[in-house]
């Protein structure tokens, strides 16, 4: 890991530079290649899993500034901060997390987006059975949606119930269930209504396994070799792009932090959060009695809006602690008196 962890940096200048003047670089100035970036690794294990399962179908993979899968092109676009280490820890600084930090999560999203790729590849979407069990792709995607998190009907892999935004991501989701190695979905899902979606995924692969794609457009798009923005303006367009569907609890956070103004060298917000996470998470099951996928899901939105709005602590990390598990508490209550059929266990 040291050696390649060398040869790396020694591949690129700027990795050894301090984050101000490695934000001056442009996008397409990295010069970053796949096949020489920590995520080839993953990419590599992806097109394992598909040979495993007899599957021929290899999406072209390119790196670009997000995770996606174009409409009407059977690819995936990787974000080029999970091809480097400085690039990750850069991500990290400017956004306070990074999607794709480790290993097990790239694989997951590639997984995930392979998911699509396959579907754009064989039309299947517009097969009368994969309608039938996922509904039309065709239905718009919405802003935000609504989810029921103890809801049998759907698969659960990337997180806050991704499935259940879109019938697309609804196929993604199962198709990476079922792809996923020594995975034991039937005997997981034994029950669940979700097991038909995974049952019909299973055909669908049999069925295509040695075919041709139908779709085999090579077109990569929005690729970052053609992305002219400094990674300096790409932050700047990015922080504004974030913000949540629902600021309704910023006065909350507002009164348990303070911003980094009024206290240039306090604790940020998101880091304590994440380092109470563990507390957080068994305090909002134990004490509310919800699904443990909506304590996360109401972590996660606190520590980003908190990242958003470039929150400190008011106090030490002792004096915070018991403020900031209050702070979830009523959040967490807040959404149960609003949606209390969706979320309790």
């Amino acid at each position: 890991m040291a050696a390649s962890r060398r040869n790396l940096d020694s591949d690129y200048r700027w990795a050894t530079f301090d984050d101000d003047a490695l934000l001056d670089i442009s996008l397409r100035g990295l010069g970053l290649r796949l096949k020489h970036s920590t995520i080839w690794p993953e990419i590599e294990q992806l097109y394992a899993q598909l040979e495993r399962r007899g599957i021929r179908f290899r999406p072209r993979i390119w790196l670009s500034t997000e995770w996606f899968s174009p409409d009407g092109i059977p690819g995936i676009a990787v974000p080029f901060f999970v091809a480097h280490p400085r690039l990750r820890r850069l991500e990290h600084r400017m956004m306070g997390e990074v999607e794709g930090s480790n290993s097990k999560w790239r694989l997951r999203i590639l997984r995930h987006e392979a998911g699509h790729a396959i579907d754009t590849a064989y039309r299947l979407r517009r097969r009368a059975d994969w309608r039938a069990t996922f509904g039309y792709a065709s239905t718009p995607y919405p802003s935000d949606y609504s989810v029921r998190p103890g809801s049998r009907r759907y698969v659960l892999h990337l997180g806050h119930w991704y499935a259940q935004s879109h019938p697309t991501e609804d196929f993604a989701e199962t198709f990476a269930v079922w792809l996923q190695p020594k995975t034991r979905w039937r005997r997981e899902y034994a029950g669940w209504p979700a097991l038909k979606k995974l049952e019909l995924v299973d055909e669908l692969m049999s069925e295509i396994a040695d075919r041709r794609p139908a779709v085999s457009d090579r077109r990569v798009v929005a690729s970052l070799t053609d992305e002219r923005q400094t990674l300096r303006q790409h932050y700047r367009r990015k922080q504004r792009a974030y913000d949540p569907a629902e600021k309704r609890y910023d006065r909350w956070l507002t009164r348990t932090f303070t911003h980094r103004h009024l206290r240039p060298r306090g604790v940020p917000a998101r880091r304590f959060i994440r380092e109470l996470t563990p507390r957080l998470r068994k305090q909002l099951v134990r004490h509310l009695a919800i699904n443990p996928y909506l304590a996360d899901h109401v972590i996660d939105r606190l520590r980003q809006r908190s990242l958003a709005l470039n929150l400190v602590l008011r106090k030490s990390r002792k004096d915070s602690a018991s403020d900031v598990i209050r702070l979830h508490e009523r959040v967490a209550f807040d959404v149960l008196r609003r949606n209390r059929e969706n979320y309790l266990l």
